[in-house]
């Protein structure tokens, strides 16, 4: 039985999921409730998924500095110290609190945007507002149009 359980041991817990990677993952915005917006994955990733990932990010991280277009040596360096200009950028704006709830992913200087907004409009100025600032190398737009008002929305 012992046998057994050593040798089943480390398969399940190659199931178990977690940011292997220390990507930034944050919260900027939570006006839509989870029961409307569920909360993004993020950077979750099995033992298993994140070795088949670590040959192309050492690549993708490295190629960046090899180049000349990144002054570190590794273009996931640079994510850590984006994540808080981008929670600042947003917070500062004020257009976004009342109506979006927004996620932000932070991988080789590009920022996935994640989550819900009310208009096509809001989905765009928040991509323009992360794209501008120094550092973003690209935004991936992947939040969802989420039609009615925080009232209706709390209501469903």
């Amino acid at each position: 039985m012992l046998v057994l359980a050593l040798a089943t041991g480390p398969a399940l817990g190659d199931d178990v999921r977690r940011n292997v990677f220390d990507d930034p993952f944050v919260q900027l915005t939570s006006a839509i409730p989870p029961s409307v917006c569920p909360v993004p994955a993020g950077p979750q990733l099995t033992e298993a998924e994140a070795r088949a990932q670590a040959h192309g990010r050492i690549e993708r991280g490295t190629s960046c500095f090899q180049s000349g277009r990144c002054r570190l040596p590794n273009a996931y360096l640079y994510d850590k110290e984006i994540m808080p200009r981008v929670q600042k950028a947003i917070a500062a704006d004020g257009r976004f609190a009342a109506t979006t709830s927004v996620w932000a992913l932070g991988q080789r200087r590009w920022i996935w945007l994640q989550g819900c907004v009310r208009s096509a409009g809001d989905a765009a100025a928040l991509e323009a507002l992360v794209k501008q600032l120094d550092d973003v190398e690209a935004v991936i737009n992947e939040l969802q149009v989420v039609p009615g008002g925080p009232a209706a929305a709390a209501s469903h």
